[in-house]
């Protein structure tokens, strides 16, 4: 447990990484990724400050989002989304493990 909390933490230094977003915006009738669909006006503010995401081991998944539409959504009116994550982590270990920090963020998985 002590040599993977070690490479973790070996593993975020070097993948640290500055202010990161997402952001998918739209208007009337707009259509992103073609699972998206967004009726009216959206507004998207996102910031994220030093984060990190690290997937150590097989099949796992770390993101760190902020600010985002995912598939599969659909969005009648104005829309806004005003997201900030500071000093974010996520961290996957292990065999099948996911991590997610998720600011903001409408609809997916």
């Amino acid at each position: 447990m002590r040599t993977q909390l070690a490479i973790i933490t070996l593993v975020s230094a070097v993948l640290s990484t500055g202010a990161f977003a997402q952001a998918q915006a739209g208007k009337s009738g707009a259509q992103v990724g073609g699972q998206v669909q967004i009726q009216g006006n959206t507004e998207i503010k996102a910031d994220q400050k030093n984060t990190t995401a690290v997937a150590v081991g097989e099949g796992n998944v770390a993101k760190n989002t902020a600010g985002a539409i995912k598939g599969g959504t659909q969005i009648q009116g104005n829309t806004k989304i005003h997201a900030s994550q500071k000093n974010t982590t996520a961290v996957a270990v292990g065999k099948n493990n996911t991590a997610a920090n998720e600011a903001g963020v409408i609809g997916g998985k």
